[in-house]
């Protein structure tokens, strides 16, 4: 099965294709059938290949397609390499994937664009199976601006609403920025390696020694690419602002898919970071700032999918600081476990929006767990699984996280369970203020509250089950399990783990780590259900008065308009100087002056032919006596 990889993306490809092609005459049922039954196979052939891969004996095997660059000594094929990493990857990819597939055939059924939207999805889950199937770090670009370009078009497909238009160009535009970094990191991998395949590159980086520059460089500027990709400080902001795509496409982007190709990548690239400790540093800084920051952003947010997309952002915060404190296989298990959670939060946000008549705010909803009562339990189930709360799936991987933070550094340990406590606080003050109490909408939306149909609630039920479960892949030894994926994991990050020292911490001090989590977990819960149930408070209207701590925190801390004074404008201004003087008054003055010059010219030259024959005897023989004037000066 594994020599068949190469129909893992060639299915989603052939789905865009027909669906792209046909958009304008094939039915929605043909259309939705296309694209769900490409990403299935897709995930078959992925289960194929894991299984294959768990009971071989061999964990690491390379697929050439064909030659593709070939000049002098630059030799990049075309191929792919699976082991442990991809063989995961490709089982979230697909099989989420093929989950919110069938969610949006329900979700968008009344939609113009359905042919094409499909037809997005199905090419967004082709390149990101690109990236992750790669062999070298080409491959893996190409998949990486991909998803990117599928991205702009997934958050602008209502693109007739000048925000939701300016808002893809905004995540396209900042994604460059990044983009940038990771494609002059690939540039040094070559110069310093002399190729970029993962199989040449890693065993010569492992014999560099730690803190080696040209290491610190090339994964400074990796780091740049994933910043980017995964929506961490300072270039955080376009996530949000995402969610004017369809909710099925937040699901996509912020659980499965491009948000965790960042991880994805320094996972990968494990032994280029481990030996520059100097960037995991910055790793874990950054990860933990963001993770901060965005958690005390969406304890005030109103928006539920503005709520949910903070809680990505303080996520995938949570998954950089455990790649910084050299925690791979703990990151890794909380890509999968957050796969589970937020696709199944985010379709369940869309569920109630549907429901809701496209309500998005809060504020107006409530009362909601009878009328939806599929969508309520399946979304309980998410929202204990994200604050980490046991037994399920959050709380096995965050606190694998946390433990290896504490080994590390003990402040950061405190500041990433505080960021624990503002996550479960700010969960269930979602579903409170979503699910209890009285409804706060309009008559209109009352009468038209329902359940969603089964192809919307039937994959809320199976991601209920997975977030509920997920973790089991995981259990610790302190906790009567062998962890199943750092066994299954330990071959890609052998080399590394061979170069520090071993994670050890006394399981007395690893169960007090975990209760004063978990503690801060129900605490929060608790004071939350006091908050908005027992009190039934009701978060102020957007010019109501707060505190100055909440005045922040609802207007994300300025940062969008800080972004808009420091970059924005003076970008604006200088591009606007540019074209009004340098452009049209410069360049253009010159070009057309000379076009002007040639037209006045013309206008006194063209006098010269006055059809008078006298008048042409005379030219000739003034032209005759300059030509004998000229030749007797030149003797």
């Amino acid at each position: 099965m594994i020599n068949l990889v190469w129909l893992v993306p060639l299915f989603p490809l052939l789905g865009f294709l027909i669906n792209g092609l046909g958009r304008n005459s094939l039915p929605k049922s043909v259309v939705s059938f296309t694209a769900c039954i490409s990403v299935l196979a897709s995930f078959i052939v992925s289960l194929g290949i894991f299984f294959e891969l768990n009971s071989s004996e061999t964990k690491f095997f390379l697929i050439p397609l064909f030659d593709w660059i070939s000049a002098g000594t630059v030799n990049v094929p075309f191929s792919f390499m699976i082991d442990p990493l991809s063989a995961l990857m490709l089982l979230i990819v697909t099989g989420i994937g093929f989950l919110i597939h069938v969610y949006s055939a329900g979700y968008m059924s009344h939609d113009a664009g359905f042919a094409k939207f499909f037809a997005y999805l199905n090419l967004f889950i082709f390149f990101m199976l690109l990236l992750v199937l790669g062999s070298n770090y080409v491959i893996m670009f190409i998949g990486w601006e991909g998803v990117g370009l599928c991205s702009y078009l997934l958050i602008g497909f209502w693109y007739t609403n000048s925000s939701y238009a300016s808002a893809a160009k905004k995540a396209f535009i900042m994604n460059r920025i990044g983009d940038l970094g990771f494609l002059i990191a690939v540039f040094l991998i070559f110069t310093t390696f002399n190729s970029v395949e993962f199989a040449v590159v890693f065993p010569l980086a492992a014999n560099m020694l730690a803190g080696d520059t040209a290491l610190i460089i090339i994964t400074a500027l990796l780091f740049v690419g994933a910043i980017g990709k995964s929506a961490q400080l300072p270039l955080f902001t376009w996530l949000p602002d995402a969610m004017a795509g369809p909710t099925p496409v937040s699901a996509l982007i912020h659980a499965a898919t491009m948000v965790t190709a960042g991880i994805y990548m320094i996972a990968r690239s494990n032994i280029l970071f481990t030996l520059a400790p100097q960037t995991l540093y910055v790793v874990a800084i950054i990860g933990l700032a963001t993770l901060l920051l965005a958690a005390t952003i969406a304890v005030s947010q109103t928006d539920i999918k503005k709520v949910l997309a903070y809680s990505t952002v303080s996520q995938l915060g949570y998954m950089f600081l455990g790649l910084g404190v050299g925690a791979y296989t703990g990151a890794f298990f909380h890509v999968i476990t957050h796969a589970f959670f937020k696709a199944l939060l985010f379709l369940g946000a869309g569920s109630v929006i549907h429901a809701m008549s496209n309500e998005q705010d809060m504020r107006n909803m409530g009362g909601l767990k009878k009328r939806l009562p599929v969508t309520f339990l399946t979304m309980m189930i998410g929202t204990i699984a994200i604050a980490g709360l046991p037994p399920f799936s959050g709380f096995f991987s965050k606190d694998e996280i946390l433990a290896h933070v504490y080994e590390y550094n003990k402040l950061f340990w405190a500041l990433g369970v505080l960021g624990a406590i503002f996550t479960s606080f700010y969960m269930f003050r979602m579903m409170f203020l979503t699910f209890n109490g009285k409804f706060r909408g309009t008559t209109e939306q009352d009468h038209h509250l329902h359940e969603s149909p089964s192809s919307m609630t039937v994959p809320l039920i199976i991601l209920a089950v997975l977030s509920a479960i997920g973790g089991f892949i995981g259990i610790p030894e302190l906790l009567g399990g062998n962890h199943w994926l750092a066994g299954f994991l330990a071959p890609v990050f052998e080399v590394s783990a061979g170069k520090v020292q071993p994670f050890s911490l006394d399981h007395s001090t690893e169960y007090i780590l975990m209760a004063v989590s978990v503690a801060g977990a129900l605490g929060s819960l608790l004071f939350a259900y006091n908050r908005y149930v027992k009190n039934g408070r009701v978060p102020a209207e957007d010019r109501g008065e707060r505190g100055t701590l909440a005045k922040l925190s609802y207007n994300k801390y300025y940062i969008d308009e800080i972004y808009n004074s420091l970059i924005t404008r003076p970008l604006d201004s200088l591009s606007t100087f540019f074209y009004s003087v340098v452009d049209r008054k410069g360049i253009d003055g010159i070009v057309n002056g000379f076009g002007k010059g040639a037209v006045e010219a013309s206008k006194g030259f063209r006098l010269l032919q006055s059809g008078m024959v006298g008048f042409y005897i005379f030219m000739m023989v003034a032209g005759i006596i300059a030509l004998l004037a000229y030749s007797i000066y030149k003797v």
